[in-house]
C-alpha cells in the first residue's frame, strides 16, 4: 500500500477476484455464501461470472476456501483470519494499571521459518520486540496469550522502570500508522463508486491489523484508531446489508 506525503491522497492497487471473494466472506458471519449469492456480491467490481468460478476452483484446491454443494465458506486457516480481524475492528480492552505483557523466547536450535513464523505470531498479538527475543505490550488487551506458546518462550507480567510513553514511541511507529489511518479515511471518505471503496476498506483493515491498542495515555493526541474502526464497521454493515437483500 502506498500512501503519499500528502494526508488524504492514497494509492490502492485493485483487488483480483481472490480478494474481492476473501474481502465479502471475511466480512461476512457465517462466512460462507452460495454462489449465486457470490456472483451478484462481485459484480459491481468488475468481476464476471466465469472469472470468479475459476477463482473458486483455485481457491478450494489451495485449502482457502471449502465448498459444501452450491456454498462457499473460508477454510479453518482463514476462519483464524477472520477472528483476528473481528479483533482488530472491534479492539476488545480493559482499563490499563501501568502493568506489561512481556515474552521472553527460550527455544534454540529453530531453524529461519520457524523462527519468521514465531515473530509474525508475536506481532500479530500486538505485541513489539524490545530486543532480540524480548517482546513486550501494555497488558491492556481483553484476550489470553495462546497456550502452545509456552512451548519456545516463557511469559511474564512487568513494569519497566523506563516512561511507559517513551518505550511505547520506541516499540511503535505511532506517528507513521496515524499518518496512514487519516489518509486512509480521507480516501474513503471521498470514494463513491464500490470497487473504490471496497479496495479501500480492504486496505483500512490490513492497517487496523498493525493497531498496537495502546493505552489512551500512551497514544499521541487525536489519535485516529477508534474513528477508523467506526468507519469499516459502518461499511461492514452496508455490505452485509447488500449481501442479505
Amino acid at each position: 500500500m502506498n500512501v503519499s506525503s500528502q494526508v488524504g491522497e492514497v494509492e490502492l492497487p485493485p483487488l483480483s477476484a481472490r480478494s474481492v471473494v476473501l474481502s465479502l466472506l471475511l466480512g461476512t458471519h457465517p462466512p460462507e455464501l452460495p454462489v449465486k449469492e457470490l456472483v451478484r456480491a462481485v459484480e459491481p467490481f468488475g468481476v464476471g461470472g466465469s472469472t470468479l468460478r475459476a477463482a473458486l476452483s483455485r481457491m478450494v484446491a489451495a485449502g482457502d476456501l471449502r465448498r459444501t454443494d452450491a456454498v462457499y465458506g473460508l477454510s479453518d486457516r482463514l476462519l483464524a483470519r477472520q477472528r483476528r480481524q473481528d479483533e482488530a475492528v472491534e479492539a476488545r480492552t480493559r482499563a490499563w494499571e501501568g502493568d506489561w505483557e512481556m515474552v521472553v523466547i527460550t527455544a534454540t536450535g529453530r531453524g529461519p521459518a520457524e523462527r519468521a513464523d514465531l515473530r509474525i505470531r508475536l506481532a500479530a498479538l500486538r505485541l513489539a520486540e524490545l530486543r532480540e527475543g524480548v517482546w513486550l505490550r501494555p497488558a491492556n488487551l481483553r484476550r489470553a496469550l495462546p497456550e502452545d506458546l509456552a512451548q519456545v518462550a516463557q511469559t511474564y507480567t512487568a513494569r519497566p522502570g523506563r516512561p511507559a510513553r517513551e518505550l511505547a514511541d520506541q516499540l511503535w511507529p505511532l506517528g507513521t500508522w496515524a499518518a496512514t489511518a487519516r489518509a486512509l479515511h480521507a480516501h474513503v471518505a471521498a470514494a463513491h463508486r464500490p470497487a473504490d471503496r471496497f479496495t479501500a476498506f480492504a486496505a483500512v483493515v490490513r492497517h487496523l491489523l498493525a493497531d498496537p491498542v495502546l493505552p489512551p495515555a500512551l497514544l499521541p493526541a487525536d489519535w485516529p484508531g477508534a474513528e477508523l474502526r467506526a468507519a469499516y464497521a459502518e461499511f461492514q454493515r452496508e455490505i452485509t446489508g447488500a449481501i442479505g437483500r
